[in-house]
């Protein structure tokens, strides 16, 4: 049955207006996703799910409240509005809450050119099965792995989000999906290591025996990791992990957690926070990318913009109750739930030098430049202070001597401060073009290692 999602919006609006809202935004999500996983060429978990959501803000004044359910009956969007008001006329005045000017909102989008939905039948159960087991086979090829987890999966969700100031639009994504976890060795000596890739449409999904295949060399790889030595060397961030650098100062740069005086970015506006010949880009209308949106939570229309130009920060990445706060525009960079009221989000962001992706070296030739030091593959939990950018890590990878890797290693603690880090940062040139999230493999020399 297909869900009239723009009708479910306009219906929250209207029994909102009844129940006594003086604004109020809606907002209508529908889901399927289908899941398989494969362990010894054998089916070992199957799951399907299929969901409808809705969710609607009412405001009154300064005051909001947001509600939401899975029922989409009459009585429930009735009840659901009454309740919403209700809250809202209890609720604490917030001068900085309210829904967009009309005049700002989005007047027209492009969703074809956007291309975030593959129009064709759904990939089946089957078909996944086939996926998963293609992977499976591949990895398991690799002498000396002992096991494969495998798994490939398709998804499909559509929303649709309209308010009371005119607002009304809504797009569809689509995703299929596949990996393999390898391992190696036995008990205490057991290693594993992943590879995945995920696509909007299945066509675009690399060759599957090689993502297998890489799984496994990469498992294999780590076979007999130590732990390294402890003292200060150069640190380089393989591209796996690497773009959780530009993570953290994504998120230092929120306007949620500017507006609160939460941030160690607080009074970096307009200074340098990168090297002078990298800039970060934001753009999300690149089509066929996942983190793609026509326009933000709050209907105001997607625009590329420069986060990071030659090194400067140029802007805080704000809502609108973020942007009112801080005296300053909305970026476009709402996002939200049916449950919440909209917050500050990045979309697609790239790490460009000059104007191209990346760096101008390969990884290789940066860890000849690094000489000694470590090759950072996989990062467990975190101690990150919001407030100072101290940083320390838990990491495993490969040791470098002379250029070259020399053996795994696991166990280890890196530690410094995101400031300086970001500051000293040299990157690669592997970035891969079809993530959101395009950063190459970063180079970070002076770090603190904690080992043997």
């Amino acid at each position: 049955m297909t869900i009239d999602l723009a009708g479910l919006t306009q219906a929250l609006l209207s029994a909102a207006r009844s129940a006594g809202a003086e604004a109020a935004d809606a907002m209508a999500l529908s889901g399927a996703a289908l899941s398989v996983d494969i362990r010894k060429g054998a089916l070992e978990q199957a799951e399907r799910a299929e969901s409808i959501e809705i969710g609607l803000r009412v405001l009154i004044g300064g005051r909001q409240a947001c509600v939401s359910a899975s029922d989409i009956s009459a009585r429930t969007i009735s009840e659901l509005a009454a309740r919403g008001v209700a809250m809202a006329r209890e609720a604490p005045e917030d001068p900085y809450a309210g829904l967009a000017d009309p005049a700002q909102l989005a007047k027209g989008w492009d969703l074809a050119a956007l291309d975030l939905h593959e129009d064709a039948p759904e990939t089946g159960a089957v078909e996944l099965q086939d996926m998963a087991r293609a992977v499976e086979s591949a990895a398991m090829a690799g002498a000396g792995i002992t096991q494969v987890e495998a798994s490939a999966s398709h998804s499909r969700r559509a929303v649709h989000l309209a308010a009371s100031n005119g607002l009304s639009g809504g797009y569809a994504r689509s995703s299929t999906s596949v990996s393999a976890v390898a391992f190696t060795g036995q008990g205490t000596a057991m290693e594993r290591d992943y590879a995945g890739e995920g696509r909007i449409y299945r066509a675009d999904l690399p060759d599957l025996a090689g993502i297998g295949a890489l799984a496994a060399s990469r498992a294999l790889a780590r076979a007999g990791a130590r732990k390294p030595a402890t003292g200060t060397f150069p640190v380089l961030f393989d591209e796996r992990v690497a773009s959780s650098l530009i993570g953290h100062l994504l998120m230092a740069i929120n306007g949620a957690s500017i507006a609160r005086g939460a941030s160690w970015a607080l009074d970096l506006l307009g200074r340098q926070v990168l090297p002078a010949d990298l800039s970060l880009v934001e753009d999300p209308l690149r089509p066929r990318i996942s983190g793609s949106r026509p326009f933000d939570g709050e209907g105001l229309p997607s625009a590329r913009r420069m986060v990071v130009e030659n090194g400067v920060l140029m802007g805080w990445t704000l809502d609108l109750a973020s942007a009112r706060k801080l005296g300053m525009q909305s970026t476009a960079s709402a996002a939200r739930g049916t449950s919440a009221p909209p917050s500050p989000s990045s979309s697609n962001t790239d790490l460009m030098q000059g104007l191209q992706l990346g760096g101008a070296k390969t990884q290789a030739e940066l860890l000849a430049d690094m000489g000694t030091g470590l090759l950072i593959t996989s990062m467990i939990g975190s101690t990150i202070n919001p407030t100072t950018g101290d940083y320390s890590r838990g990491a495993a990878g490969f040791w470098v001597e002379g250029g070259q890797l020399a053996y795994p290693v696991n166990e280890c603690t890196i530690a410094g401060n995101l400031k300086d880090m970001l500051l000293r940062i040299i990157p690669a040139n592997d970035a891969r073009a079809h993530l959101s999230t395009r950063v190459p493999s970063l180079l970070v020399d002076g770090m603190v290692i904690a080992g043997a």
